[in-house]
């Protein structure tokens, strides 16, 4: 009865991840607000046949240049389509790239750095000296120029964001996998014997999943931010499309003055997505942190404090 009873009291253990969702709530209120903001954006994205009030490409020349009102919302452009529509539908295009974007990232990283972690030598050195390389240039004009190459379109975009943004992690995941590489683990199954594939789908690959979320959280923000620049500099997703940087380059730049409503909230729209993307990556990188899991966080504080008062009571 008494093991019973022990086992009764123990406090309820959850999943991974409700447990991760729980920290998030309770350690980091900006990245909380963050994730708020993204699922805002994911259903907006999702739903935008349906909630939003016009096709982005409707033209009514005749209600051009409308100021918000309670037929247009956030008023209407040059050609009469209907704003708040685009910036809905523009949503779902920043999603597309960001996400697409940021999952090349995370395997381009991977594929060149776990190797290089790996393998080290020579071949190491030659991989981190061509990383440093294509780092010394200025990355905007590095995108520009690559752009001007394969012309514009949202396929170009998130390949040439992905595989450029991708060399940024490469640095990250092999400096986890030299350090797996480093446990005595690592090396009692290689002196057993363990073939490469084994032990780098047993011991590397999972160890380094958590490197390669943070790469992929943390590099959605920067490429809808990249995608909004090319766009505004034309380089990006061509019009009809509602990018955020494009309606602020074609509309906005050109009737700023005339209808001030067509360079504000699309810029609004893009601060407050990256802002809340930039949020959530951080509290996911702090969160997948190792170093700083279980540490001095109000959530482990409260841990301890919990501890204490229960072995007081014991006592």
């Amino acid at each position: 009865m008494a093991v019973v009873t022990e086992a009764a009291g123990e406090p309820k253990r959850h999943s991974a991840w409700a447990e991760f969702f729980i920290r998030l709530v309770k350690e980091k209120p900006l990245g909380t607000l963050g994730g708020v903001i993204v699922l805002i954006m994911l259903i907006a994205a999702i739903t935008a046949d349906w909630i939003a009030p016009y096709p982005y490409q409707e033209i009514h020349v005749i209600d051009s240049l409308q100021a918000p009102g309670a037929e247009h919302l956030l008023g209407t452009d040059s050609l009469g389509r209907d704003v708040l529509s685009r910036i809905i539908y523009g949503a779902r295009l920043s999603l597309y790239v960001g996400l697409g974007a940021s999952a090349i990232n995370a395997l381009v990283a991977a594929i060149v750095g776990i190797p290089s972690g790996y393998i080290g030598g020579r071949f190491d050195l030659v991989v981190q000296r061509f990383v440093d390389a294509l780092l010394s240039f200025p990355g905007l004009i590095f995108l520009i120029t690559v752009m001007s190459l394969v012309g514009t379109g949202i396929v170009q975009v998130i390949i040439v964001l992905g595989v450029l943004g991708g060399i940024g992690g490469i640095r990250l995941v092999r400096a986890a996998v030299i350090s797996i590489r480093e446990n005595v683990y690592f090396e009692a199954a290689r002196a057993v014997g363990s073939s490469t594939g084994h032990l780098l789908g047993r011991h590397v690959l999972p160890n380094i999943m958590p490197v390669l979320i943070v790469v992929f959280s943390i590099s959605v923000a920067g490429n809808i931010l990249a995608e909004a620049s090319l766009s505004y500099l034309g380089l990006g997703i061509p019009p009809p499309a509602p990018s955020w940087g494009g309606m602020l380059n074609y509309e906005g730049r050109t009737y700023m003055y005339e209808a001030p409503w067509l360079a504000i909230w699309p810029g609004v729209a893009l601060s407050v997505a990256v802002y809340g993307i930039s949020m959530l990556g951080d509290a996911i990188r702090d969160l997948l942190d190792p170093k700083l899991r279980g540490g001095v966080g109000r959530y482990a504080r409260a841990k301890k404090k919990s501890a204490r008062k229960e072995s007081g009571t014991e006592a």
